[in-house]
């Protein structure tokens, strides 16, 4: 008898402790791709507890979804009005919180981007240049206002190609489907990129900032992962992995 409510107490407390582990659906912005997979696993080693399912995509496709039905538990967009859109519509629930803030850059795996600016995709030497969709793609939308702001926008239109995010945009220049393009800082300076082509940094007063920010989902809500991960990402840890990737952080200015 003693020995059965034993091994009663020890099931019980093994459901409880599964009781209090949950798995997130976490959808992001394709900025955040190569930070987020190491934040995954640094993540998943502190709270062993709890698992993230990480599906990156297009930021203004990802709210679509939401407000749709989608499954999602957190969603790290790379525009902060999406979340306050999710958030005003019941699709989300508040606080928004600002993680970051992105830069652009020209980037190409078939020219030295270092010695380039935008004053020079014009040049017949470029034939394709890519681009996020700007109707979706927040990142798409600031490449589109660097390229105005420089002037080049009405004369390159009509050879620009355009990814469905911005990891497809850089796929689509380091296979040379595209001569050359504007992506994320935090893509570029990855490993895997930075060993194809340099690039070239476009002034932030090109664009309006990319500023972006997380909230819990309504189907979130008390997801325990979701939560847990929201509240990581303000961590020392996660800021760390962050900054490695070019990003700006809350509280911190440009050296």
């Amino acid at each position: 008898m003693r020995m059965f409510k034993i091994l009663a107490l020890v099931a019980g407390l093994g459901l409880s402790s599964l009781a209090m582990a949950d798995e997130a659906k976490v959808a992001a912005a394709a900025d955040l791709k190569f930070a987020f997979d190491e934040l995954k696993v640094l993540f998943e080693k502190k709270h062993p507890e709890h698992k993230l399912e990480m599906i990156m995509g297009s930021s203004g496709k990802f709210k679509h979804q939401i407000e749709n039905g989608a499954p999602f538990d957190v969603y790290f967009s790379a525009d902060v009005e999406f979340p306050k859109a999710l958030v005003a519509s019941g699709h989300a629930v508040a606080p928004v919180t600002t993680y970051a803030f992105g830069r652009v850059v020209l980037w190409s795996a078939k020219h030295d981007a270092t010695k380039l600016t935008l004053e020079d995709l014009p040049k017949d030497t470029f034939r394709k240049v890519a681009i996020a969709a700007p109707d979706h793609a927040p990142y798409g939308l600031r490449a589109k206002e660097s390229l105005q702001h420089a002037k080049v926008w009405d004369k390159i239109e009509g050879k620009m190609v355009y990814g469905e995010n911005i990891a497809h945009t850089a796929q689509l220049i380091e296979t040379q489907a595209a001569d050359i393009g504007i992506i994320a800082l935090s893509l570029a300076i990855n490993d895997k990129l930075k060993s194809k082509g340099g690039y070239y940094l476009i002034p932030a007063e090109f664009h309006e900032p990319l500023e972006q920010a997380y909230v819990i989902t309504k189907h979130g809500e008390n997801n325990k992962a979701a939560h847990a991960f929201a509240e990581f990402m303000r961590s020392e840890d996660a800021r760390k992995v962050m900054r490695r990737y070019g990003f700006l952080l809350p509280g911190e200015t440009v050296e």
